[in-house]
């Protein structure tokens, strides 16, 4: 799946461009794992709102059934749940590479996942976890993290044009998570060069200590870009020759299989 190039985007100022519809989406999209229940108050302050429009738009989705109002809470209602249904069955290759995610997983033990590229972000899709946790956070479908510390992220973001790449990267804060994080953008630069030429990008330990995770680009019959796969491991139980010399190959393989069935 490709991101749409930003001369085919509206902007906020274009007059086909919907405020409205804008300013709801912020809304919804202000309800995280660490805000899952917020006052109005808490909502205008999160999306920059005075206290009378964000009331409007609370109440709206409200009314709508995406929003439950408890008192003087609100969260989200499960009709939200049709917003990311709507993507994921307009998407139906997502139903081919999960067979291969759980085929990953079975022959390596380890975790897969199907990422896409959103902005700055890479999204999770698909996703085959194995028993063991590799993280603090609970990794899942709909799960954001910075593409610039990921291996399917850095694998994405080699695939943009280099004017795309270019600015992204300018809008780009590199935080560092770990010792091991690349927080030098010419040193990040040159690193997605490097994963441009080869294919597959190995990530050690710069997202979350003792994180390791291998990814490769996956493509339709047409060359059509669909997201990224990845296996992610610990780095005390598999080491890298293991992630290069076994578990690529095997990612490979299951890109050129997607390739093959996916239209």
């Amino acid at each position: 799946m490709t991101t749409q190039s930003k001369d085919e985007r509206l902007s906020p100022d274009d007059r086909d461009f919907v405020t409205a519809l804008a300013s709801g989406l912020d809304v919804i999209l202000a309800f995280d794992h660490a805000n899952p229940r917020m006052t109005l108050s808490e909502v205008a302050a999160k999306t920059g709102m005075n206290r009378a429009r964000a009331r409007r738009f609370l109440l709206t989705l409200n009314a709508l059934g995406y929003v439950r109002k408890q008192h003087r809470h609100f969260e989200l209602a499960p009709k939200t749940l049709q917003l990311g249904y709507a993507f994921l069955s307009a998407n139906n290759y997502r139903t081919v590479i999960q067979q291969h995610l759980e085929d990953i997983t079975q022959q390596t033990g380890e975790s897969s996942s199907l990422g896409v590229l959103d902005g700055s972000d890479v999204i999770y899709v698909g996703r085959s976890a194995a028993p063991h946790r590799l993280m603090a956070i609970t990794l899942s479908i709909g799960t954001r993290l910075p593409a610039v510390v990921t291996s399917m992220g850095r694998v994405l973001l080699a695939q943009l044009p280099d004017d795309e790449l270019d600015a992204l990267l300018e809008t780009v804060t590199l935080e560092r998570y770990t010792e091991q994080t690349i927080t030098d953008k010419a040193e990040l630069r040159d690193c997605l060069r490097r994963v441009r030429e080869q294919g597959y990008c190995i990530v050690d330990q710069e997202l979350d200590s003792g994180l390791r995770s291998l990814a490769v680009p996956t493509f339709d019959a047409h060359g059509k870009l669909l997201g990224a796969i990845n296996v992610s491991t610990n780095a005390a139980r598999i080491d890298l020759t293991t992630l290069s010399e076994n578990f690529l190959p095997l990612l490979r393989e299951k890109a050129q299989q997607i390739a093959s069935q996916v239209s």
